[in-house]
């Protein structure tokens, strides 16, 4: 209910639903069901949705009056246990490209230190979407270094690196293809919605005919299994394939390609009595990912 209390508080100062959703970096649907979850559980009308856009009823300005002294209140219960220990849910997303064993001695370190903390973790896409609805409290996500994370999100650099073509193990020494041949192979790459995909596409599409995709998969692990066995030509990040690959696959560098990314941590914004535990995630990450 004191997401519901805050929602409401919010659309009165931004005067729209639209405004308010990007305040709290959410989407208008999900301002708009918190507003009719509070008038349900009040059993009133707070919003009058003769006019448009909709506007408080004289209820509804008097329970703002009221929420925003509930609100200062919890904001001072807030400031009180900002020192407190760090426990409960700690929900953070990893993305795709950096869900391997890298991330094992960051996340264990987290439960040595914060006993009472109960991290969830999730590896999935549309991470920073997730953020801006609430779901998570940060995201671990992989960017071309000419991409941030939209405003007012927050983005942390923790490491950068670079992507490289890939293919099967080839006699040494073997000439780099060029933008033509590659353009006209099989390729192994991420689903639709990846940046550095549609970097790589982008650059092949003008060399040639559009890429064939031979296969469209999320785990860089199965990803890379299935270059070795000569499926396709792959864009991995070089630390991961000096990492796991062996000798079995060749890194390429055509002529003009050169696609960095960053590995940043993204988040909302303060998290409060959680601020320690961000900033430990953050220093074992760069840790980690110096190696």
């Amino acid at each position: 209910m004191f997401e519901d209390i805050h929602a409401l508080v919010e659309f009165a100062e931004a005067g729209s639903i639209a405004r308010a959703a990007s305040r709290l970096h959410r989407t208008p649907s999900a301002i708009t069901r918190q507003m009719q979850r509070l008038e349900a559980e009040l059993g009133a009308r707070l919003l009058d949705r003769s006019v448009k856009p909709p506007r408080l009823t004289p209820l509804g300005i008097r329970i703002v009056e009221q929420s925003r002294d509930v609100l200062k209140r919890v904001d001072d219960l807030r400031a009180l246990a900002k020192d407190a220990e760090p426990s409960g849910p700690f929900r953070i997303g990893v993305a795709h490209p950096l869900a391997d064993g890298a991330l094992v001695e960051p996340v264990q370190a987290l439960t040595k230190r914060f006993p009472k903390l109960r991290l969830q973790l999730l590896s999935d896409n549309g991470l920073i979407a997730k953020i801006q609805a609430g779901q998570l409290d940060l995201a671990v996500v992989l960017l071309p270094v000419s991409h941030m994370a939209p405003p007012p999100l927050v983005a942390d650099i923790v490491a950068t690196d670079r992507m490289v073509i890939v293919e099967k193990g080839r006699t040494r020494g073997a000439l780099t293809p060029t933008w033509q041949a590659l353009s006209a192979s099989p390729w192994v790459l991420n689903p639709p919605g990846c940046l550095l995909r549609a970097a790589l596409l982008g650059t092949l599409d003008k060399a040639g005919p559009p890429a064939t995709i031979a296969a469209e998969i999320h785990n860089m692990h199965l990803q890379l299994a299935f270059i070795k066995a000569g499926y396709g030509r792959g864009l991995l990040p070089e630390r991961f394939v000096r990492r796991y690959a062996g000798g079995a696959i060749r890194m390429l560098k055509p002529k003009g390609f050169e696609l960095q990314m960053s590995i940043a941590i993204v988040r909302a914004g303060p998290l409060g009595s959680l601020e320690a535990v961000a900033a430990q995630f953050k220093h074992h990450l760069m840790t980690a990912f110096a190696r």
